[in-house]
């Protein structure tokens, strides 16, 4: 029934959507956050017959047999989901890094295997310092370890790794020792290559290598890895697995970070898979992210802010490339 122009309210005669609303609407509701200007903007001033309409008009609705109209429960979740982002992307910058991490390894520990890529990614890209201060933050945090968590936790051959892993602090200084990396590379390079055997994870040597070698060291043992094999590491480990994630945390840390950001920008990835967009830049803002848009482009041929202006809305989208406007301290070089 149309509104009438004399109605107390000041309503005039209910038109119908036009279609550029709801495709603005269906845009706005769709993707990385959401577009909080063109829905303040078009839903504050629709009457009730216009939104009508667009439950009538759009994918988010379906209509059950006594002729109800109701949102489909999924696009609920989603929707929620999306609102979300920012404030998460907010609560966790202003988080002091500690604490930020010992919050994201939890949610890993928690989440399970899907998620170990996490503790991996902190446990090998912080310094001896931070891993310590986020261990040390865990404690007060949850009243207990992380170690102990991920030993309760974590099934199978990945559990002593990623324990060992967030055990660690490692050497800084610059002493390498060539004659063991080199060994060391045959090493590792045996136990890959015997994965059917036995999985290098279960393997005490591999794993000490891993977790307790200074990252300069590892450094050689890689380089003399491709240089006596022909192949990376990395290339060697051929199935995703905790210990590929660990060797591209290691090796090419900044490649690993481009990679989580493709899979989180990628049309058909699941939620987990994609909170790895606001991990990766609330977390390198001020330490490498310069370096990371830099590989960026070099892989993908676009903008990292380019990409996120295309698939990202709103607020959330804002705060990204703010973000990403600060760049950061590009590493020296060792």
């Amino acid at each position: 029934m149309a509104l009438s122009n004399s109605n107390s309210n000041g309503n005039a005669n209910a038109l119908p959507v036009a279609s550029n609303e709801i495709e603005v609407l269906t845009k706005a509701f769709s993707g990385f956050g959401v577009d909080e200007k063109s829905m303040v903007s078009i839903l504050g001033k629709w009457h009730p017959e216009q939104k009508k309409s667009f439950r009538e008009g759009t994918q988010f609705f379906i209509q059950d047999e006594r002729l109800f109209e109701r949102w489909i429960d999924r696009h609920v979740e989603q929707l929620k989901h999306e609102f979300l982002r920012i404030k998460s992307a907010v609560v966790l910058w202003t988080m002091h890094p500690w604490e930020r991490d010992a919050r994201l390894m939890r949610d890993a520990v928690i989440d399970g295997p899907k998620s170990y890529n996490v503790v991996i990614e902190i446990a090998c890209t912080r310094s001896s310092e931070e891993l310590l201060g986020a261990r040390r933050a865990y404690h007060s945090l949850f009243d207990r370890s992380v170690e102990e968590d991920i030993a309760y936790n974590a099934d199978g051959v990945e559990r002593n790794l990623l324990v060992a892993l967030v055990s660690s602090y490692r050497y800084e200084g610059p002493r390498v020792h060539e004659d063991t990396a080199k060994s060391e590379a045959k090493t590792l390079s045996s136990a890959v290559k015997n994965a059917l055997k036995k999985n290098p994870m279960e393997d005490e040597v591999v794993v000490r290598i891993l977790s307790t070698r200074s990252k300069l060291h590892l450094k050689s043992v890689f380089k003399h890895y491709k240089d006596i094999f022909g192949k990376t590491l990395d290339e060697d480990v051929v199935a995703p697995s905790s210990l590929k994630h660990t060797v591209q945390c290691l090796s090419t840390p900044h490649t690993y970070f481009v990679k989580v950001l493709d899979a989180a920008m990628n049309s058909g990835a699941d939620e987990n898979t994609k909170e790895g967009l606001t991990r990766v830049i609330v977390t390198r803002a001020d330490v490498d992210m310069r370096v990371i848009t830099e590989e960026y482009h070099k892989q993908n041929g676009v903008a990292l802010n380019q990409k996120i202006e295309q698939i990202a809305k709103g607020s959330f989208k804002d705060f990204l490339l703010t973000l990403l406007a600060r760049g950061g301290p590009i590493p020296l070089k060792k």
